[in-house]
């Protein structure tokens, strides 16, 4: 009877055999589409969420998790507005499934990426969290507050998503050893990168406040808050400006500084063209009573904004290099 041959030694890219799952070892093209879905989706529930909110339809499913109490879906007596407000939902279940993947497919490169396996657990995370918030401003009727809170979660899920694709996308592109600060840096351009980032959270803060002082509540017996809008609009178009003017100075400081890279000027010019456009409609939806088209529109410019001043932010700020693989 022979002997048994040796086993043969296991690569490093096969995966054990007690995981059960073939998961990637390395980054790839699936990691990339996955990193892109999650950061758009992250932006499209933006939209979808003023669409309830202006449509009134914020309490079109009247109570979480299910949508009335004896249903778990929209039912026909709940009409147009139980359909915006359940798909609105159901749009978080797209987004569950988009970070639960982004997780699966860099989960085991924990130990090279550590990195970017802890934002793809924090993009997860953060859907998660955004359900159950959901379901606490359903519950306590679209408290102003409340809402406001829904919305500063979604820019932050908005920032750690384009986070994220940063890394891959410049490891799939350039490979190990590749910044994501890919070219030269000044006390001053690191210094706008930080104005625009910091201000703007000032700006979506403030945003959330004049939101709720407005007339699209999601519902008409939505409570509303009792600040002035002219003074409350006022104060969020203020840091507004900062923004501006840090956008303007970052974009001439990367045309001048001659070790600047082409991602840091296109991310540059990006964020200037977001930030004008965005107070082009800011502008004009308060000049013409907050028109529904409008309101969207400028809701789509916040995600926008977040996603530029981040990629500018990053761009100047950011200390991450692609890890050498194994």
């Amino acid at each position: 009877m022979s002997a048994p041959s040796p086993a043969e030694p296991r690569t490093a890219d096969a995966a054990p055999e007690s995981a059960g799952l073939h998961l990637p070892e390395r980054m790839g093209p699936f990691a990339h589409l996955l990193a892109w879905l999650n950061l758009l989706a992250n932006m499209t529930i933006v939209v979808t969420g003023g669409v309830v909110r202006v449509t009134g339809s914020g309490l079109g499913c009247p109570t979480w998790p299910t949508c009335t109490p004896e249903s778990l879906t929209t039912t026909p007596e709940m009409g147009w507005h139980g359909l915006i407000e359940f798909g609105n939902r159901t749009l978080t279940g797209v987004l569950a499934a988009f970070a639960l993947l982004m997780v699966l497919a860099v989960v085991r490169m924990r130990r090279t990426h550590g990195e970017v396996v802890a934002l793809a657990w924090a993009v997860l995370g953060g859907v998660l969290f955004q359900a159950v918030l959901g379901g606490i401003t359903v519950r306590m009727g679209l408290n102003p507050w409340i809402v406001a809170a829904h919305y500063i979660a979604s820019a932050v899920m908005i920032v750690l998503a384009a986070m994220l694709l940063l890394r891959v996308r410049t490891e799939l592109q350039h490979g190990p050893g590749a910044r994501v600060a890919d070219g030269a840096t000044t006390p001053a351009s690191r210094a706008a990168a930080w104005t625009v980032f910091l201000a703007g959270a000032v700006v979506v803060v403030l945003g959330t406040v004049v939101t709720g002082t407005g007339p699209h509540s999601g519902d008409p017996d939505a409570a509303r808050h009792a600040f002035d809008a002219l003074v409350i609009t006022r104060a969020h178009a203020l840091p507004a400006y900062l923004v501006l003017g840090a956008a303007i100075v970052l974009l001439v400081l990367t045309r001048r500084q001659p070790g600047a890279s082409a991602a840091q000027r296109s991310s540059a010019v990006f964020l200037v063209a977001a930030v004008v456009a965005q107070a082009a409609v800011g502008y004009w939806q308060h000049f013409t009573g907050l028109p529904v088209g409008v309101v969207i529109l400028h809701l789509l410019g916040s995600t926008l904004v977040i996603l530029a001043s981040t990629l500018a932010w990053q761009r100047q700020t950011s200390r991450y290099t692609v890890p050498a693989t194994a």
